[in-house]
């Protein structure tokens, strides 16, 4: 219900009155429909109607040009926003459209503008389909169905949109908006129905370079979008409109598939366009995966891999056993006292220190501090073993094997939610046996409760029928998921090749693309947990290790 400052209702009409005063409301959602005159066909439409009354009088018109009823609220509509200010000031007697869609498309906030007018005195009257009352509960059931059925040509009408858009980006069309950095726009030599040029991307070599930098940094060196921002900043490069980079640049960069050749609307890929490929998508589907290990319910868990300048290959990995939280890198100078009272001074030594339990941040029963190579010496154990045996495991065999758990899994999940959808089609076919008894008040539900449950049925099933939709899109495309089990295997063996010869930045990043943690406990005791994706190739030789 939209909410309005306490009114007194308007008294009622009496038979006798000579004329009632109309308000009239045009609206169009877009500039071209004003321009192809939609609303002098509205505006003729209701003083027609208005003449055909006893007693009629249209005393102002409402224009609302280029906005969607869909789209805005109405309480960030202007006109509508005077009109409900002139019901409660008792102004006018009908307000009056051409359809009751031009009131807006909001199922559920139309019905309730429409309410609120009716509560202030106002009669509510569209050019096509009569007075809109709210006098009994079949009028708020056949209400909801009108708005919900204007909801639903919205709901077309962006869809036909985007079904274009989307077609132009299958066909490997560029479909407008400004250009990448690292691509420029030019003309592209065709032309549209209204015969202006349209436009293409073209790469520019200087910013390529760029572009390619921030992924190699990115998966190489770890740092994360901040970092390469202030990175990028300190080399005086700028973004196209001349402005210092930022974060959400950076990330802009990383996830963009434009890159790799590709146009990407909502769920519509273009094929690969040759000319735009800056960047490989092996190091693409590096770079997400690393992006998607700093969201946020990953940096809720301090388990991001992040550039750092500490010795330790597996800083940004190690955590408390007994708190849970992330262990810093700290050194410390080992020094002694000589029999003489002499004092030496020894070397550095690192040390992971839990922050928690040092600076008294939560409750911790585990140490304050652990010395680093005692850590250090049992990772890298585990990596060597680790490595050798991904050196040594048969491909072929291992990848079907985890290929038809895959798919089965699958499955599994796709009966599932079959199982679901019917579920919901059936109690939705009950509760529509309802509909004659609410309309007659005999009814188990009232007719708001059963408006209610049916959009709610709706919703669900729509929602289940997407995610059973990209389910079985993945299974009618089993090659995809096996050359995707593949390129990660072959993943995990370059890390084996390249791990002991690579620079710690390199190394540092490796360890936290494989492993999820390292968690010490009091006395030295260590627990080292891989990541699923990795894990899953090795599964025979963790099981027997553990």
């Amino acid at each position: 219900m939209i909410k309005l400052r306490t009114a007194k209702k308007k008294p009622e009409q009496v038979d006798d009155k000579p004329f009632k005063t109309v308000y009239c409301l045009y609206r169009v959602s877009t500039a071209g429909q004003v321009d192809h005159d939609d609303i002098p066909m509205q505006k003729e439409a209701c003083r027609e109607f208005a003449m055909r009354q006893n007693g009629w009088i249209i005393k102002k018109e409402f224009y609302e040009k280029g906005v969607s009823g869909y789209k805005v609220s109405a309480s960030d509509r202007s006109e509508m926003q005077n009109l409900l200010t002139a019901a409660q000031n008792h102004e006018f007697d009908i307000l009056l459209v051409f359809m009751f869609d031009r009131l807006g498309r909001r199922q559920n906030e139309t019905s309730a503008i429409v309410e609120t007018f009716n509560e202030l005195g106002v009669e509510v009257w569209s050019t096509k389909e009569g007075q809109q009352r709210f006098e009994s509960e079949a009028d708020y059931l056949l209400n909801y169905m009108r708005f919900w059925a204007a909801n639903g040509e919205s709901r077309k009408t962006s869809m036909r949109v985007k079904t274009r858009l989307s077609q132009l980006v299958e066909q490997g069309s560029f479909t407008g908006g400004t250009a990448p950095f690292g691509y420029r726009l030019v003309n592209s030599g065709t032309y549209n129905k209204k015969g202006r040029e349209l436009k293409k991307l073209e790469v520019v070599e200087k910013e390529a370079e760029i572009v390619k930098m921030v992924f190699d940094k990115t998966i190489k060196e770890g740092y994360g979008s901040f970092m390469m921002a202030e990175y990028l900043n300190s080399m005086k490069i700028k973004t196209h409109n001349g402005r210092p980079f930022h974060s959400m640049a950076i990330t802009r960069i990383l996830r963009n598939p434009i890159y790799c050749g590709y146009y990407v609307r909502g769920e519509s890929v273009s094929p690969k366009q040759p000319e735009l490929v800056i960047i490989d998508e092996d190091l693409y589907n590096e770079a997400q995966r690393i992006v998607d290990g700093r969201m946020h319910d990953a940096a809720e868990e301090d388990k991001v891999p992040r550039y750092t300048d500490s010795e330790s290959i597996i800083s940004g990995t190690v955590f408390c056993g007994h708190c849970g939280k992330k262990m810093c890198t700290t050194t410390h100078l080992d020094c002694h006292f000589t029999k003489s009272g002499e004092k030496r001074m020894g070397k550095r030594k690192m040390r992971y220190l839990c922050v928690g339990k040092a600076m008294r941040k939560n409750e911790c029963d585990g140490q304050s501090a652990y010395v680093g190579e005692k850590i250090d010496a049992v990772v890298m154990k585990y990596l060597k073993e680790c490595f050798e045996k991904i050196r040594t495991t048969p491909k072929d065999i291992t990848v079907e094997r985890n290929f038809k758990a895959h798919i089965n899994d699958l499955k599994r999940k796709s009966n599932q939610l079959k199982s679901d959808i019917e579920a919901e089609k059936k109690r939705m076919r009950d509760l529509t046996d309802e509909i004659a008894d609410a309309l007659t008040g005999s009814g188990r539900f009232t007719p708001e409760a059963l408006s209610n449950a049916l959009e709610s049925c709706k919703h669900k099933i729509v929602d289940k029928s997407n995610e059973l939709a990209e389910l079985e899109k993945t299974l009618s495309d089993q090659s995809i998921e096996l050359k995707n089990l593949d390129e990660r295997f072959n993943q995990f063996v370059s890390w084996a090749e390249e791990f002991e010869n690579v620079p710690a930045q390199r190394q540092r990043m490796i360890v936290n693309l494989l492993l999820d943690g390292v968690y010490v406990f009091r006395g030295y005791k260590i627990i080292i947990t891989m990541k699923s994706t990795y894990k899953q190739f090795l599964s025979d030789w963790i099981d027997k290790a553990s």
